[in-house]
């Protein structure tokens, strides 16, 4: 089990705030602990995992649902991260895409070391096109994405800033940070947006 899914885990079965309070109170420390005592046989690797950075332990302290200066703060530290190809070009091979949002590979112990690419595992929380059999809910429909917003290069570069870092639009977003921790390359990250925009992707279709 990944370490963020731990850690919510465990901000899950905290007990509930009294109706008084202001928000959650969590003993960070505590929680710091129980996770790296979870974790005693991770190789070195995985242990960085363990250790939140700014965003995540805001996110858990709020319950992902930080005050308004708190997101804003989260979302334009999380811009900051954002990379894009050196020559400017956002779209990549939507076939290639296609591969990468079906594939659920990387970032599991049973994936170490890596024997291939790391995959965007879209399909667990998106439907994406009408010929799938299989997709998660959690995240919207995806379902001629492109085509109901005419192709747009706004649009283009909103699906890549979303798949690079959500949390660069929506503060504390359920989406990974495919770009941001590393899990995507750039060209990885452009031939997704390239399955999510182009016109010749089974998605618009």
């Amino acid at each position: 089990m990944p370490a963020f899914f731990l850690v919510a885990l465990i901000i899950a079965l905290l007990p509930a705030a009294s109706a008084s309070a202001q928000s959650p109170v969590i003993d960070s420390a505590r929680m710091q602990t129980a996770v790296k005592q979870s974790w005693t046989q991770a190789p070195p690797e995985w242990q960085t995992r363990l250790t939140q950075d700014e965003t995540m332990a805001a996110c858990s302290q709020y319950r992902n649902n930080p005050p308004r200066v708190v997101a804003q703060t989260i979302v334009a530290r999380e811009k900051a991260s954002i990379k894009y190809p050196a020559d400017g070009k956002l779209i990549g091979d939507w076939k290639k895409g296609q591969k990468l949002a079906q594939s659920g590979y990387g970032g599991r112990f049973t994936d170490y070391p890596p024997r291939t690419e790391n995959g965007g595992n879209c399909y667990a929380c998106h439907q994406l096109s009408g010929g799938e059999l299989s997709f998660g809910t959690l995240g919207p429909s995806l379902l001629e994405y492109g085509k109901s917003r005419k192709f747009s290069e706004a649009d283009v570069k909103a699906v890549y800033d979303r798949i690079y870092n959500p949390q660069a639009v929506v503060a504390c977003a359920s989406m990974p940070r495919l770009g941001a921790n590393g899990h995507l390359s750039i060209e990885q990250i452009k031939d997704l947006v390239a399955y999510v925009m182009s016109s010749d992707s089974p998605v618009n279709k």
